[in-house]
């Protein structure tokens, strides 16, 4: 009935007239280069500056996962917990994310992905998500899409922006800025804290699990003259987490001690046709973890990058770059502090994109792009994509593209139980999505649907365990078990809508739907099949943690020039999982729940932003992980100045 309303609810809208919206959005992820949404044929999704200014949420997590459509976002418990994007269905490790115009992810870790638990807000002026193929541009990790973020930068004259917050569960938050730009230079510098005593992040245990992370955000940037300009951006988070795993007993805590820094340095060069940007980052990460498995983990990532632009008119132009990027992960005894682990790799990449609007109603991208990994070795993806005005009002788009991930530092070196880690493939994939992007003036409605299909195979996934007739492929004193590709294939497929509908100056509405059908292997029955049921290449099961369907609502009233309120409801439905019942691990069904958030904001004095959230209003006791609670009822004051 729901699927039905809304095919219903859609057409209604298909039916209306159309208008024009003066001012275009801007986004730079599409093709690295500003341009206009309107012409992008690739599906993109933007959180601007007016909604993270206004936002009363603390993370980068959760304000994504409260503005976007077509994105499930989890975490294993409260604040802080380990968390995760999934885009199209598929794991997070799937997604790459750019902060700044660079890559960031741990190499320490076992996928080589990013967490976003210590992300907060206050330093960001923008998020672009960027869905399907694209490692034509963003190279390994880009299978289901790509997020960047966009720092916060000086503007015109001294300003400063103070942000205080005091909730439940002893939550506070502090964050202090200040930037400026005179003549010609600009900076931005910003701290932020936050702590919580926090809850439990398990389902049975009744101790509280603390968290803090204090960051520092700094850029500057200086123009030489009309030609050149040179940026600097720096940025330090020390984070502490009180946590629960899943085989602790009642009450044990662990915790994980958390450090991370880079640097990134950038000089661009522009003409009337040439723009052309050199930049040099410098990242480490630094984990100690105590508890029940007590190790201290190092991942460190030199990268330095090119690229070119050549615009031959407004409409029409070329990208070529380089990317070369090196990761070193190394893993201590916590005990000795005597490194017992070590393992480093590099990638080198090529690329160009051709961006062409060959008629006055439609632009096309062309995109292709070589990564040359120093163990698994070259490997060839592209891109191609369509935006058809239909008029002023109306898109039509598509995006078709490959993509490729490599294998992870721990994938290659974990245990050394590969004699031969060359074995190891790199996985391949595949994507195509559809959609529209319409405007409705008499209504003042938008509306934006996709259809979407991703394959994969190659799928570095578990152990397989090898215990005789190995030969040399597998070293014999290393264990019986290794890290193996898959023969098997998984696609995701599905369809996301969006609509928002402002009636008059004081209502505001949003409405988002998505149906995924995500499976982790092909179905049973398929002739490309290697094997039958019950083996490894035979696994038509949903990918762990994908809700089937998921709808999120949001209404806002504005009462005067003083008070507003918001009201934001989400919808998940069922997800598998995969988890230890019994001391053996079989999959799981996590229940499906509605959660309410309730956010008033108020002028106070004609001078402070006073804004009162109300979290999980109904009190929903829900998991978005096996064995794992989302906190429950929750009420934070925040207190905001500018000047």
């Amino acid at each position: 009935m729901l699927l039905r309303g809304l095919v219903f609810f859609y057409f209604i809208l298909f039916s209306s007239s159309v208008f024009s919206k003066d001012i275009p959005v801007i986004v730079i992820t599409a093709g690295k280069t500003p341009q206009s949404k309107s012409t992008v044929g690739s599906d993109i999704e933007v959180v601007d500056n007016k909604t993270l200014r206004n936002s009363n949420q603390f993370f980068i997590g959760d304000i994504l996962d409260n503005n976007l459509n077509g994105m499930n976002y989890f975490q294993s418990g409260g604040y802080g917990t380990v968390s995760g994007i999934q885009l199209r269905g598929q794991p997070k490790r799937y997604t790459t994310i750019y902060i700044d115009g660079v890559k960031v992810s741990d190499p320490s870790t076992p996928s080589n992905d990013y967490y976003f638990n210590n992300l907060t807000s206050g330093s960001f002026d923008r998020i672009e998500v960027l869905k399907g193929a694209q490692s034509s541009l963003y190279g390994s990790g880009a299978l289901a899409g790509t997020v960047q973020l966009f720092s916060k930068k000086g503007r015109e004259g001294h300003n400063q922006d103070v942000n205080i917050s005091k909730g439940s569960f002893n939550t506070q938050k502090i964050d202090f800025s200040f930037d400026g730009k005179y003549n010609n230079y600009d900076y931005f510098i910003g701290f932020g804290n936050f702590s919580t005593d926090g809850e439990s992040a398990m389902r049975d245990n009744n101790e509280n699990d603390r968290y803090r992370t204090d960051s520092l955000t700094m850029n500057y940037g200086y123009n030489f003259n009309e030609k050149f300009r040179l940026e600097n951006y720096f940025f330090y988070n020390d984070s502490l987490l009180e946590y629960d795993s899943v085989n602790s007993t009642q009450n044990d805590i662990e915790a994980s001690d958390d450090q991370n820094a880079s640097y990134t340095a950038r000089l661009i060069n522009e003409t009337s046709n040439f723009k052309n940007t050199i930049s040099y980052n410098n990242t480490y990460i630094l984990r100690n973890t105590t508890g029940n498995d007590k190790k201290n983990y190092y991942g460190y990532r030199d990268a330095l990058n090119f690229v070119a632009e050549y615009n031959f008119d407004l409409d029409n132009r070329i990208i070529i770059g380089f990317d070369n990027e090196f990761d070193k992960a190394e893993l201590y005894n916590y005990y000795t502090d005597s490194k017992y682990a070590e393992s480093d790799e590099a990638i080198y990449s090529q690329y160009f994109d051709l961006q062409l609007r060959p008629r006055e109603d439609t632009y096309t991208t062309f995109g292709l792009r070589r990564d040359y990994h120093t163990t698994v070795e070259d490997y060839y993806t592209g891109r191609a994509t369509i935006a058809y005005k239909l008029d002023n009002n109306t898109k039509l788009r598509s995006n078709l593209g490959t993509s490729v991930r490599f294998p992870s530092l721990n994938s290659l070196h974990h245990g050394n139980n590969l004699i031969i880690k060359e074995n190891l493939k790199a996985e391949t994939g595949k994507s195509i999505d559809v959609g529209i992007d319409k405007i409705f003036p008499e209504n003042n409605i938008d509306l934006s649907a996709t259809a979407f299909f991703l394959e994969y195979k190659n799928d570095i996934k578990g152990w397989k365990s090898h215990s005789g007739g190995m030969g040399e492929k597998y070293y014999s004193g290393g264990g019986l078990y290794a890290l193996d590709n898959t023969n098997s294939k998984t696609e995701s497929y599905g369809l996301e809508f969006q609509t928002n509908w402002k009636p008059n100056d004081n209502y505001s509405f949003g409405l988002g739907y998505t149906r995924t059908e995500s499976y982790d292997g092909p179905t049973c029955d398929n002739p490309d099949s290697t094997a039958g049921p019950g083996s490894a290449a035979c696994n038509d099961e949903m990918n762990v943690r994908v809700p089937r369907h998921q709808l999120n609502f949001n209404g806002t009233k504005i009462f005067n020039k003083e008070l507003s309120q918001t009201l934001k409801v989400k919808y998940v439905g069922e997800r598998r999982d995969y988890g230890n019942i019994n001391n053996n691990f079989e999959d799981v069904i996590l229940s499906n729940y509605l959660v309410a958030d309730l956010f008033i904001n108020y002028k106070l004095f004609n001078t402070y932003d006073l804004s009162i959230s109300a979290k999980n209003i109904l009190d929903k006791r829900y998991s978005e992980a096996y064995e794992y609670k989302a906190p429950g009822r929750s009420l934070d004051f925040m207190l905001k100045k500018s000047y």
